[in-house]
This record gives C-alpha cells, structure tokens and sequence, in this order.
C-alpha cells in the first residue's frame, strides 16, 4: 500500500525552488526598473510666451530663434515680407534639426540634404512630409506661440 505522504526530500526541493526563485525575482526586479522609463506626464501646453521679443529677431533677421515647446524644438523666422514664421525644427524624415539658410531662402536638413520651404512644405530630398507650423500672435512686441491643428 503506497501512502501519499510528502517526502523530507520533497519539502526541501519547493522550499529550496521557492528561495531561488525569490533570489532570482529580488535581482531582476531593480533591473526591470532601471530599463523601463517610468510613465512621464507632461502638461499640455495652449500656448507659449518667447523668451525673445520681435526687436531680438529683427536685430539679426539672418539669423533665426530656435525654441522649446513642450518636448518639441521648435524655429521662428522673420521672412523678406516681415512676416515671423514658426515651425517645429525637427526633420520629418529622421528627426535631425533643421536649420534657416537665409542666403538660399529655405530651411535646410543637414542629414541628407532636405529642403523645406519657409512656409514649411517639403521642397525636395527624402522628408515624407512638411514640417507642423505654429500659429504666431503678438501682443505689444511679445510673441506667443501655439501649435496648429491639422
């Protein structure tokens, strides 16, 4: 008659597993956390105020005001008319930062020799798309931005 009685050895085996697999879970876990970033909530931003007024950029209108919003980089330009021109500085193709070239007349990607307009439609190279514009306002020389909805 064979019983059903748990064996010494038996008891040993989960309670040695059971310390492994505690030992295993309590060096993996930190390493899980360190690897997956934690969720970051990021306020929503309407609007943004410039750190520069409109005198700062019509000061060296060559030259052209790069800007953070929210996590995206953003590029400000005075054109030949006078208008000011916002657009985000991140190339649609592999995320590289654009750049003004005053002297051609058009933002430039230095990645692989993109060429945006300065209205920020995609001129030629490999960008798929344009560049996201904002909408400018100014309020008694002081410039805020907001971006536009497609």
């Amino acid at each position: 008659m064979s019983e059903n009685k748990p064996s010494r050895r038996g008891f040993l085996n989960i309670i040695l597993g059971g310390g492994a697999l505690a030992t295993l879970g309590s060096i993996l876990y930190p390493v899980v956390q360190y690897v997956v970033p934690p969720a970051a909530g990021e306020a929503r931003l309407s609007q943004l105020k410039l750190p520069f007024a409109r005198p700062d950029i019509e000061a060296d209108p060559k030259k052209a005001k790069y800007f953070k919003y929210g996590r995206e980089l953003g590029i400000i330009i005075l054109t030949e008319s006078g208008e000011l021109k916002a657009l985000t500085a991140t190339c649609t193709h592999l995320d590289c930062t654009v750049q003004h070239r005053p002297d051609l007349g058009i933002i430039w990607c230095s990645c692989h020799n993109g060429r945006y307009g300065l209205d920020g439609r995609n001129i030629s190279g490999p960008p798929p798309k344009p560049l996201a514009t904002f909408a400018v306002n100014e309020v008694d020389g002081t410039i805020f931005v907001s971006l536009e909805e497609a």
